[in-house]
């Protein structure tokens, strides 16, 4: 195949998505010492950037443009990886090893690698199309927020209680914005945290001055000129707003692989080496449902940049001939507020769990246990128990006796 350039029509490896994992791919492959051309293609017109600081330094302004993006421009062409920005795929023809773009192009490949990720969720109730409503999944959403708050935009209603809410509630309560969280659950972080870490955010955020909703969902946004003026809950209250944040999950980028023939229900089916089932065409990252070694083999699908960057990494070994399966401890980050929350593990499937240390410090961790097993840790706080808890997990722990691990002053390292 050619080699790609300005308007290459084919290439070694082309890599669909620039985020995270389309990015760690192209960056493995140059280091693993992949000589072919690489063509990256990304549905925005930016280069490969951060997608977690949108909801937290860069809305808050804290980090500037330039410092969230994952590699300065330069740095592309200097490695002689060619990115195709401002294009979606629209099909592909796995027989043909070719896909087609938005804008009626051909591209050839001999390797594919789908990394393009997800969308968020729309609200599907009438409003929906009103102008001040953001999702906070692409720069163009946080440039939005940060252009209505300098125009005075001061209420904000946030749909959804999970970090992506969660998190832009306490950067809105940072720049003076009044704020109410609204969450369909009685709790928040109700998908991903046990009562302790739901109950501990719920009161962080009432003592920083949100509003919180629970039990509750939104009928309809309401507008005024096209623009949006409140939010009807489903028990008929109406909260006045200037911007509404929609934080209500997202839906997996796999159309066209689907439509292609590859299998899957929930994102699209890799095997170990986070191969799909069409010939020559990995895929990696929030879109990929793999068979995961920390969640007893359980095929899920993981929305964390680490499981982006280990699944490129493992794809662009694969591609060099160095065939390693992916066997990568998750972990997770968000910052509300002064907090810093980690999470080692998955907790999916816990029959119980066990709190170190006391949470009205501000300080504590959470394990969660599945039959009598360690499985999973978040750690408000606790920086060391994190570092250790992720030691622990990748040990594979044995049963521990529980008032071991809820003692704070033992540390971690010695049930390992």
């Amino acid at each position: 195949m050619s080699e790609a350039g300005p308007s290459a029509t084919s290439a070694d490896v082309v890599i669909v998505g620039t985020g995270h994992g389309g990015a760690q791919a192209a960056i493995a492959l140059r280091q693993q010492g992949h000589e072919g051309s690489i063509l990256m293609i990304g549905r925005e017109a930016h280069p490969p950037y951060e997608r977690p600081p949108l909801s937290k330094e860069y809305l808050a302004g804290d980090k500037i443009w330039e410092r969230i993006m994952i590699r300065p421009e330069k740095f592309w062409a200097d490695k002689g990886i060619e990115l195709r920005l401002g294009s979606g795929v629209t099909s592909i023809d796995w027989m043909r090893h070719s896909l087609t773009l938005s804008d009626g192009s051909e591209i050839g490949y001999r390797k594919l690698i789908w990394s393009a990720g997800a969308d968020p969720r729309r609200l599907g109730i009438p409003g929906a199309n009103l102008k001040g409503i953001y999702y906070v999944r692409d720069r163009r959403d946080a440039d939005g927020m940060m252009a209505a708050l300098e125009d005075g935009a001061k209420r904000a209603v946030v749909i959804g209680g999970g970090y992506i809410g969660l998190e832009a509630a306490a950067v809105l309560r940072k720049l003076k914005c009044d704020v109410t969280v609204v969450e369909m659950q009685d709790r928040l972080l109700a998908r991903v945290a046990g009562t302790a870490i739901s109950d501990f955010y719920a009161e962080e955020h009432k003592r920083q001055g949100v509003n919180i909703r629970l039990s509750h969902g939104v009928s309809e946004v309401l507008g005024q000129g096209g623009q949006v003026a409140g939010v009807l809950l489903d028990n008929d209250e109406t909260l006045p707003c200037d911007m509404v944040i929609v934080g209500i999950g997202i839906v997996p980028a796999v159309a066209p692989l689907i439509a292609a023939g590859a299998a899957g229900s929930n994102g699209v089916d890799v095997d170990v080496f986070c191969r799909t089932t069409l010939d020559d065409i990995f895929a990696i990252g929030d879109c990929a449902a793999h068979a995961n070694p920390f969640a007893n083999s359980a095929v899920i699908r993981l929305e964390s940049v680490q499981n982006a960057n280990d699944m490129a990494n493992t794809v662009a070994k694969a591609i060099m001939g160095d065939k390693q399966p992916y066997h990568a401890l998750p972990w997770f980050w968000s910052n509300q507020y002064d907090l810093k929350l980690q999470t080692a593990g998955l907790n999916i499937g816990y029959d119980d769990t066990i709190v170190r240390g006391d949470p009205a410090t501000r300080k504590f961790t959470v394990v969660y246990m599945k039959e009598c097993r360690p499985i999973a840790f978040d750690c408000v706080g606790t920086m060391k128990d994190y570092v250790q808890a992720r030691k622990l997990l990748e040990s594979g722990p044995e049963k521990i006796d529980p008032a071991l691990l809820a003692d704070a002053d033992v540390p971690l390292k010695e049930m390992i």
